[in-house]
């Protein structure tokens, strides 16, 4: 089906492994990471793209309700696609990129603060991420954007090309932040530019996405296009300059849908559309708490009113585990295979790409490998239900919140106390502080008594009426498979240590 009406199935989230038997993860090194192996006809094996936006908001594109940002290639994605209405992430840069590559939760990997220049932390040389993954089933991998899992700057091993990509050109982190020689620009492990010149990054990673997909010569490839817009400071080639009646964020969303046009029409003209499963999607939710103070550079980066995303009906913004800050705007693309027109509203996570690729590609992900996402190539096609009952929301190492079905419980501040403050050590069931921003100093951070929260967010997506007191018996059910899950993820990242 493709409607909001959709049934979902009770299928649980822990018994992925169970589901996703065998051996995608035979081929291994002495290291433990995935070594490549050429298997199957290209033709077998879809090319896959993601195309990751930074901090949209859930309603900065027209096709979810904005009435001045014109998107219509993102628009005509979606009715050639799947537009998936309730997909969620981490509400923060960094584990979401981190759930996306890895499809496990950020207590399981420890990426769970957002890494800066000189960040301690970094994605570990054992973790096996899709490009692993992909390369070892064949295909040629590249990433071109904000790596944002760790400062290969200053540690190579945190280098894209040293997880699984071919290529690389991008940054090692967001370009908002201001080290004196400036942010730099990588292509591969050299580095090519500093400062790098970041009102021509949707252009330059859209042109070398071009490039490698011309390149490809008929052998499967995986894209991953993580761009920098609309994060602030907000920039844009000279071309987009004035270019959307919403200022100088419209401009740059309008030419992050130039990019998706560029992309989609190269594949129709290579003849690899109907080869290729494409998705565009959002990290988080827009940053309405950036301060004005950080973006006074000059030609490194101002920030002006206006440069600023929008939920929609949705509460919360980035930082935050209310809806705003995890739901955003997702669409999946397969012309021939994904039926058009369709919209779903049943929970889907970033971390379920993981699997569905490398399914798609004829591989299988082994029980002895926890990932935390699942299948849903079929729930895709439309040929099976949407196989995920429940996600649980993280705020750095804290769970705050779980999903099921149409009631999601939230154990936590009422809005982000400190968003870019220190990380505190992990709660069960409950949310001590916000995620950190590791590395920047951006305040101390504060304990806040946490709110128990109800909501039927089918019913009540903004998240206006606390209904807890009247379903008592939900909210204890939730709660406890909160804290087992809570408890599960920690012992699972303790024995991986």
């Amino acid at each position: 089906m493709r409607s909001i009406d959709r049934p979902r199935t009770s299928t649980r989230l822990m018994v992925l492994s169970l589901l996703l038997s065998l051996a995608m993860m035979t081929m291994m090194t002495s290291s433990g990471r995935a070594a490549p192996q050429q298997t199957g006809a290209a033709d077998a094996r879809p090319n896959v793209i993601v195309v990751l936006a930074d901090d949209m908001g859930y309603a900065d594109l027209h096709l979810n309700g904005n009435p001045v940002i014109q998107t219509p290639n993102i628009d005509q994605m979606a009715r050639d696609g799947l537009q998936l209405t309730s997909l969620y992430t981490a509400p923060l840069c960094t584990p979401t990129r981190g759930m996306l590559l890895t499809s496990r939760y950020p207590t399981r990997t420890g990426i769970i603060n957002v890494t800066g220049p000189g960040s301690p932390q970094g994605i570990r040389s054992t973790e096996v991420t899709i490009a692993d993954a992909l390369r070892a089933r064949g295909y040629r991998t590249a990433m071109f954007g904000k790596w944002h899992i760790g400062d290969f700057d200053t540690n190579p091993a945190w280098n894209p090309t040293a997880h699984g990509f071919d290529e690389f050109l991008g940054l090692p982190y967001s370009h908002d932040y201001n080290p004196p020689a400036g942010v730099p620009l990588y292509h591969d492990t050299t580095k090519v530019e500093q400062p790098v010149r970041y009102n021509l990054l949707t252009q330059r990673y859209t042109e070398e996405t071009i490039r490698f997909i011309r390149a490809a010569g008929g052998r499967p490839f995986f894209v991953y296009l993580a761009h920098n817009m609309p994060h602030i400071p907000v920039g844009t080639s000279d071309a987009f300059k004035g270019h959307s009646r919403a200022g100088r964020y419209g401009d740059a969303i309008e030419e992050v849908d130039w990019s998706v046009g560029e992309i989609i029409r190269t594949l129709e003209e290579l003849g690899l559309d109907r080869n290729t499963i494409m998705v565009f999607q959002s990290d988080n939710g827009p940053w309405v708490a950036a301060a004005e103070r950080l973006y006074d550079r000059g030609d490194r980066g101002q920030k002006i009113e206006g440069d600023i995303g929008w939920p929609g009906l949705l509460r919360g913004s980035k930082g935050s585990t209310y809806e705003g800050g995890v739901r955003v705007p997702a669409i999946v693309r397969w012309p021939g295979t994904i039926p058009a027109g369709g919209v779903s509203a049943d929970i889907v996570s970033v971390m379920d790409w993981f699997p569905t690729f490398v399914a798609l590609a004829g591989g299988t992900i082994s029980p002895d490998h926890a990932v935390d996402g699942v299948d849903i190539s079929a729930f895709l096609k439309g040929t099976g239900p949407d196989p995920r009952s429940e996600v649980f929301y993280y705020s750095g190492a804290n769970i705050q919140a779980v999903r099921q079905g149409s009631w999601k419980l939230r154990v936590g501040p009422p809005e982000p106390a400190a968003p870019f403050g220190p990380t505190a050590a992990p709660t069960r069931g409950t949310a001590s502080t916000d995620a950190g921003r590791g590395g920047r100093g951006r305040g101390a951070g504060s304990t806040v008594a946490p709110l128990t929260e109800l909501f039927n967010v089918d019913t009540d997506p903004a998240e206006r009426f606390n209904v807890a007191a009247a379903h008592p018996d939900i909210v204890a059910r939730l709660q406890a498979r909160m804290a087992a899950f809570g408890e599960s993820t920690q012992t699972t990242a303790a024995a991986a240590r």
